[in-house]
């Protein structure tokens, strides 16, 4: 078991990594209010995809804090995390009496935990305790953790949220033996993501990795998922509230959320739209003289090992049109990420007009 501790300005996060942490969640959560107002109600949500799996399993160990628990079921999928989602989450919490010292726990991947927790964040002006269970690959290593929450609107992705640290993280291992391949090597692309930009032994260490057996390899996958949350720990830390060098993350996402957008949020998942991202900003990198010579060209191989796309799949010019909505840009520039090598970050302030020539000469 590995234990981190994010300080936030108004909050503090403790994250547990480990092996069958889901089976001590009761202990976890009930240590939080040890000495702090006890909450009289638990809300559990989840979505449609982890409920048969976990939702049971978790009330039942939940019921031995003598708190009652209730839950809600959200629509699994990108394309449902919207504001109406959060509006019927309200109306489960406003149905059910849930009060300001109460817990909300989001159990799911990254969507589900982007949707509770701009709803505990914003109802009733802020709930006092959420808890974060991450239920993929993609939200252990990447979006359960830095307090980063929110929705989509139909212009573009998450452009209405919160900044909310969970009080608890507890990220289980055991629970991605029940991911499908393709969603566990969703995730790999934010893993791929964190060698890129900070550390480059975790590309060493994933080569490691035997996707036919990866459900057997929890040592591995828990060092890997430990490497990442620690970066993301020491950047949010840095900069909780996006101002300069948590940019970073962003790595691969400016192309990538365009191409979600495009696909309208079914066609790529968030980790292929990010693969697709991370490549057009290294090929970017290296044209503007920026990226090492040979960048670009490992990180593709790297990634088409892991079977993740890395050709732009629509025009340069309809992504570009998508990216106009995107939070990093600003007036005719936007902020984007670049490696100058494996390890080693630039973040640059590119006219929009020369990241699109450039752009075009890629989907060429």
């Amino acid at each position: 078991m590995k234990e981190l501790i994010l300080n936030g300005k108004n909050n503090t996060s403790r994250i547990i990594i480990g092996k069958g942490i889901l089976q001590e969640s009761d202990k976890y959560c009930k240590n939080l209010f040890a000495d702090r107002i006890k909450p009289s109600q638990i809300c559990v949500i989840t979505d449609t995809n982890v409920e048969k799996h976990y939702l049971k399993a978790l009330e039942e160990k939940l019921e031995n804090i003598g708190i009652p628990v209730i839950n809600h079921v959200l629509t699994a999928g990108e394309e449902h995390k919207n504001l109406e989602a959060v509006s019927r989450i309200y109306d489960t919490l406003s149905n059910n009496k849930i009060e300001r010292n109460d817990m909300i726990i989001a159990l799911g991947g990254g969507v589900t935990g982007d949707i509770v927790g701009f709803a505990a964040a914003t109802y009733l002006r802020g709930i006092r305790y959420l808890i974060q269970i991450p239920t993929t690959l993609l939200a252990q290593v990447d979006s359960s953790v830095g307090g980063k929450c929110g929705v989509d609107l139909p212009q573009g992705k998450n452009l209405v949220g919160a900044i909310r640290q969970p009080d608890l993280v507890l990220i289980d291992s055991d629970v991605l033996k029940t991911l499908p391949k393709s969603t566990f090597i969703d995730g790999m692309a934010e893993v791929i993501k964190y060698g890129c930009i900070k550390d480059p032994k975790i590309l060493d260490m994933i080569s490691q990795i035997d996707l036919c057996d990866y459900d057997n390899k929890d040592n591995e996958i828990i060092e890997l998922i430990n490497r990442c949350v620690g970066i993301k720990v020491d950047v949010v830390e840095a900069d909780e509230t996006e101002e300069g060098i948590r940019r970073i993350l962003n790595y691969g996402h400016t192309i990538g959320h365009g191409v979600e957008k495009l696909g309208n949020f079914k066609q790529f998942s968030h980790g292929e739209a990010v693969s697709i991202g991370m490549t057009v900003a290294a090929f970017i990198g290296e044209n503007l003289g920026i990226t090492k010579k040979g960048c670009y060209e490992r990180l593709k191989r790297i990634l088409n090992t892991f079977d993740l796309p890395t050709k732009l799949p629509y025009p340069a010019e309809e992504i570009y049109r998508a990216m106009m909505s995107d939070k990093k840009k600003q007036g005719e520039s936007i902020h984007f990420v670049m490696i100058e090598d494996f390890g080693k970050v630039q973040i640059k302030l590119i006219p929009i007009t020369e990241l699109l020539q450039i752009m075009k000469v890629l989907g060429d």
